[in-house]
């Protein structure tokens, strides 16, 4: 299988990292094929220029790469921390950017773009690692867990993805090292679950 791995935290020594780089070892020791994307060691920039929204627009070659491997990925998994409820402005950049009409999804005959689309993604299951200083009660009684409703529903849900598991990992601002192990073995053995060993 071929996964597309999303990492948006400008801080190499941060838990987001770490998780990355669990998930990048679970897969790799699984034998997939691996889409790795630090977005902002790669500068990756975020405006969205008014001539690349059309369907039909020419896009940059750098976001057609992107593109491509989001539309090959058998799987997805996104890791940013949790910002005033929302992911990082460069990974909301990223979504702006590629997941496109015409590539994340598309609109039946005759639809304008009123309507709901289908989602094209060959990806079916769908994994986001989120790290939070929110108490999970909080989390859900004052602000409503945006982020689930945001990849769940807004986005992966719309581009035909059928599977979806979100993780939050927390409050990561007051954790032990013991903590944060257990929450890496945790991490591991959910992309151990969607995307076990490739036996071909």
């Amino acid at each position: 299988m071929k996964i597309s791995v999303i990492l948006a935290h400008p801080n190499e020594k941060s838990f987001n990292h770490a998780i990355a780089r669990t998930t990048v070892k679970v897969l790799q020791d699984n034998r997939h094929g691996i889409y790795f994307h630090d977005l902002y060691k790669e500068k990756f920039d975020p405006i969205l220029p008014v001539g690349e929204i059309p369907q039909d627009a020419p896009i940059p070659s750098f976001i057609t790469k992107y593109c491509d491997e989001l539309a090959a990925s058998d799987g997805i998994i996104i890791i940013h921390p949790n910002w005033w409820g929302q992911p990082p402005a460069i990974l909301k950049g990223w979504i702006d950017r590629v997941i496109r009409p015409g590539v994340a999804y598309g609109f039946l005959e005759g639809d304008k773009g009123e309507g709901v689309p289908k989602g094209l993604l060959k990806a079916r299951s769908a994994i986001v690692f989120n790290t939070s200083n929110t108490p999970e009660e909080r989390e859900q009684e004052v602000f409503g867990d945006p982020l689930e409703t945001l990849w769940k529903n807004c986005i992966f849900g719309l581009c035909g993805i059928t599977q979806f598991y979100r993780k939050m990992f927390g409050v990561v601002v007051t954790s032990s090292e013991s903590q944060r192990r257990g929450w890496l073995r945790e991490a591991a053995g959910i992309v151990n679950r969607f995307y076990a060993r490739d036996q071909s």
